[in-house]
């Protein structure tokens, strides 16, 4: 999501000022330490890889095998073809007696040696066989012979009940693109924004590329990504990210949000005592593995790698380049409250506190009248400031304060108790909904851990949030874990009729620990202005968000159009104004959804374009075409928040209890970053973002030209004037059905009791 900033930011490390230092290693070590970095996440996980690795096959399998050897030995039959006999031979002798055992370990290795094998050819079958994209491009609903009988060897050879890293090993190598044909699709991209004049000079800078170092650059990633497991994914994280020494608020951080029109409890401690247990239930999940991996269209495993670092995870600074730090395990959270830090254990020697002892502990804390110590409630803003001030910050507290700094970045996450409230209100919904987003993506600039792999933050009035950084994973990865915790804490879980979680408190639980920071006085100065910085930079972001009733994903479809796409054509005529008839509307429509389906196969554009320039910046290549695509400026930012576990809600039944999405700030000074949800069939919730330093962005300005748009386009595809559909806006009083329900939970309605099967 917010991705899309730092791909334009990362361009200053790559200057001729001291980041160019490290830049200059020669390309080949660089190729070679990127697969070594693969090999040792590999090694990190030996078991579960061993589990996984012999998926689709099991361990009980390689049992069974040896079983059929012994008794087919037993019936003196020898389906080794003499194999078995070799192996005796070779096998120490250890006298008379014990020559059944020489046979049992001939058959045990024999038996391991065929296991192996079929194992290796079921990988390599699988991964040849979702190497197949062909399905991709056919149209949507219908589906050829030969793509039905791939999708059933795929269905063969992948087994049953797979675990979340079954997949890793028969994922086919993410392919380098043809340069000829990423060149093609640039220019042809770039072709309607560019006038003549710009577009020739753009065509003839392309040409020379070609010609010139194009071969040399693609000749390296042909192989590194022989060697690697991926050519670019590595580059993307260390130059799009830590290398960027911008400000994570804002510029790398995106939030989530809660239920839109509903609050479960307004109690806010039980709230995070819920969510807590949640999001913990859910870490236990992973650790198992027993997370579905996610199938691409129902049909294609997707890598899950990013899944591994959700949770016991900080970016920590440095001057040049951050890195990611991830243990293992964590029983605790890390808890801000009113300007105080805590340690809050999640265990005990039985395990998982249950959800009324969290909330019991949270309540210890907002109910502690000590206040903050000196420059204590703004030191999270270190956190917002440039990475490299913050290093050389940070450097000196860990001297003064490290096992309290160590309490917070080797928390399982961070929680924000805040101390006010948040979310949608009758009298003024529209404001309100403006001000929970930017809460939530900025918050006061000194009340979040940015470094910290996520942020929940808990209102006083019980909404509930994240703020992610946005290094370690894409969206989805957080999205999904967002939708297991609303679900569980919600459903699940519950609330007792006051409010509370359900249970009983623990009264030998001991207190939760306040952190104490021994401050040195050379870092006052640095807080103060971190604290300024986070301050100004929080409050130049305009930020917009309303839900759009008047038609959803279900009158799409009955278009006979991708979703997405028609989002994304909205969007488009909403940022340029453009008169569009409908059959110019659907040839766009139909072009984005080529050009999606051919990134998900990895036939993309901006990834490749992107590592071919690290190549030549690491060869001292200068190519006026790569430098020209990464000086652009893009303006519109856009980003769908997909729903991928819809069986967790009942949207029929219980509309109002979905998530409602997130947002991320502008990928450019003067642009605008949008996501949108689809919030079941007739509602899609929009999240807008500029700044308001801008003379050309208005974030409320955008929204009202995105509604009109997707009512023009509406319009297009019906007779008659503009459809007078199915509207809920924001100012609809309550009608009393749970489909016109408002916002705020006061005490009388509660979740539903486990609409669907969890």
């Amino acid at each position: 999501m917010a991705e899309a900033h730092q791909a334009v930011g990362f361009r200053p490390s790559l200057t001729s000022d001291g980041a160019e230092v490290e830049l200059s290693a020669p390309v080949l070590q660089e190729i070679y330490l990127s697969g070594l970095r693969s090999w040792k996440r590999h090694l990190a996980r030996f078991w579960n890889d061993f589990l996984t690795g012999v998926f689709p096959a099991s361990p009980l399998s390689w049992l069974f095998l040896f079983s059929a050897i012994q008794l087919a030995w037993f019936l003196q039959l020898d389906p080794s073809l003499g194999l078995m006999e070799k192996i005796k031979e070779l096998l120490p002798d250890w006298g008379g007696q014990h020559h059944r055992l020489r046979g049992v370990l001939a058959a045990a290795l024999f038996a391991s040696c065929l296991w192996g094998a079929l194992i290796f050819t079921l990988h390599v079958a699988l991964r040849l066989l979702l190497s197949y994209h062909g399905w991709l491009l056919e149209p949507h609903g219908a589906m050829s012979s030969p793509t039905k009988t791939w999708l059933a060897l795929v269905r063969i050879f992948s087994g049953r009940n797979p675990m979340l890293f079954s997949y890793q090993r028969s994922l086919p190598r993410q392919p380098v693109p043809s340069v000829q044909d990423t060149v093609r699709k640039y220019l042809e991209s770039v072709r309607p924004i560019l006038s003549d004049e710009d577009f020739d000079l753009t065509s003839v800078l392309a040409q020379d590329f070609l010609r010139l170092q194009a071969s040399l650059l693609q000749w390296y990633l042909r192989l590194k990504s022989w060697w690697a497991s991926n050519y670019v994914s590595d580059w993307w994280e260390e130059f799009v990210y830590l290398r960027s020494r911008h400000s994570l608020m804002v510029n790398s951080n995106y939030y989530m949000m809660d239920f839109l029109y509903v609050t479960p409890t307004p109690v806010q401690a039980a709230r995070a005592g819920n969510a807590v247990h949640a999001l913990l239930l859910y870490r236990h999940r992973l650790n198992r593995q027993e997370i579905l991996p996610t199938l691409l269209m129902g049909m294609r495993p997707l890598c899950s790698a990013q899944y591994e670092k959700i949770f016991n995870t900080t970016r920590i600074p440095g001057i040049q380049k951050d890195h990611i730090r991830h243990l293992r395990d964590s029983r605790h959270v890390a808890v801000f409250h009113r300007g105080r830090f805590y340690r809050v254990g999640t265990h005990s020697q039985s395990g998982l506190l249950s959800p009324r002892a969290l909330e019991q502990q949270f309540q210890r804390i907002l109910d502690d009248p000590s206040p903050a110590c000196p420059q204590e409630e703004h030191l999270a803003a270190l956190t917002a400031a440039p990475r490299d001030v913050w290093a050389q910050v940070r450097s000196s507290l860990k001297a003064q304060a490290e096992d309290t700094l160590e309490a917070v970045e080797g928390a399982a996450f961070f929680v924000s108790l805040d101390s006010e409230p948040a979310g949608l209100t009758r009298e003024d919904p529209a404001a309100t909904l403006d001000a929970y987003a930017h809460a939530l993506l900025a918050g006061r600039g000194h009340d979040r851990w940015f470094d910290k792999s996520f942020t929940l933050i808990v209102f006083s009035n019980g909404k509930l949030g994240l703020s992610v950084e946005h290094s370690w994973a894409d969206c989805p990865i957080s999205g999904h874990m967002w939708e297991f915790t609303l679900a569980t804490e919600c459903f699940q879980l519950g609330y007792s009729a006051d409010g509370h979680c359900k249970g009983h408190p623990d009264p030998s639980l001991p207190q939760p620990q306040r952190l104490h920071w021994d401050l040195p006085e050379k870092i006052h100065l640095s807080i103060s202005l971190a604290l300024r910085g986070a301050k100004t930079l929080s409050g130049n972001v305009d930020c917009h968000v309303f839900p759009f009733s008047h038609f959803g994903k279900s009158f799409i479809k009955r278009c006979h159009l991708s979703s997405d796409s028609f989002i994304q054509m909205a969007l488009q005529l909403a940022h340029f104004r453009e008169p569009q008839r409908r059959a110019m509307f659907r040839l766009a429509v139909e072009k984005h959804q080529a050009l999606l389906k051919a990134a998900m196969s990895g036939q993309g554009v901006d990834r490749h374009l992107f590592a071919l320039y690290i190549v030549s910046q690491f060869l001292h290549l200068q190519s006026p075409f790569l430098d020209q695509v990464h000086s652009e400026q893009w303006q519109l930012a856009t980003s769908q928040i997909p729903v991928q576990q819809i069986h967790l809600f009942d949207v029929h039944n219980y509309p109002d209890y979905v998530s409602s999405g997130g947002g991320f700030g502008p990928a450019d000074d003067h642009g605008y970053g949008v996501s949108y949800i689809f919030m079941g069939d007739d509602t899609i919730t929009f999240h807008i973002s500029s700044k308001k330093s801008s003379t050309k962005t208005d974030s409320h300005r955008l929204g009202q030209h995105i509604e009109d748009a997707l009512l023009d386009v509406a319009c297009l595809f019906q007779e008659g004037p503009r459809p007078k559909l199915r509207c809920r806006g924001l100012q609809e009083e309550d009608s009393g059905h749970r489909h016109g329900s408002l916002p705020c939970h006061t005490g009388g309605s509660r979740a539903p009791t486990k609409p669907t099967n969890l």
